[in-house]
């Protein structure tokens, strides 16, 4: 098996040029370019393509290392509540504000998910929302069972991502802060509904 391009010789100048690649992807995505090649972030980084596709293949490739927040567990805080429900809450309130702000990478992302084969390597499709309410919500067990929660929280996610926002601003034509308020008000809906009527079937 080879070993990576960066992982070998002068690995700490080497990431630093990766992560020069990365924050560069970011800031021409947020600057509205919606799908930057490989050889535009290089020039933009001034770096060499030849250099950029030792790091990054290609587009997808770079879009994947680019997404925002891949490397998180958790969005609780240090001092996050003890309670199930506040805790979820705080958590609802992270993920939608995280939505918003990297609006823009995140619709660079469901496009090329939506391009691509159903596989699990990219990360809208790997339930990294699902983990992080799932991490808030352990206390509200044994009162839901684990495949109880798994569909409580998969419910809240479809109300609350990328593809939530996207419809409610293209679509249905509401501001980023009217999305952002309707998208935590559905989470809260569902939780009550939850906590009153039980979770979602199977």
């Amino acid at each position: 098996m080879s070993t990576p391009y960066e992982e070998t010789g002068r690995t700490s100048q080497k990431k630093r040029t990766r992560d020069l690649l990365i924050s560069v992807t970011r800031q021409l995505v947020q600057q509205g370019a919606a799908s930057p090649t490989v050889e535009q972030v290089a020039v933009a980084a001034g770096v060499s393509r030849t250099t950029a596709y030792r790091y990054f293949a290609d587009q997808r490739a770079l879009f994947l290392a680019a997404h925002p927040e891949i490397d998180r567990t958790s969005l609780l805080e240090a001092e996050s509540p003890t309670d199930p429900e506040a805790r979820f809450l705080a958590v609802v309130d992270a993920f939608t504000t995280l939505v918003v702000e990297t609006e823009l990478q995140l619709r660079t992302m469901l496009r090329l998910s939506l391009a691509e084969p159903a596989t699990t390597d990219l990360p809208l499709r790997q339930g990294r929302a699902v983990g992080w309410f799932e991490d808030a919500l352990k206390g509200l067990q044994p009162a839901f069972s684990d495949d109880q929660l798994r569909r409580f929280v998969q419910a809240v996610r479809s109300a609350t991502g990328i593809e939530a926002l996207v419809w409610l601003t293209d679509v249905a034509g509401l501001s980023r802060a009217e999305s952002l308020e309707l998208m935590r008000w559905s989470a809260r809906a569902l939780l009550r509904a939850a906590l009153t009527d039980g979770p979602p079937p199977a």
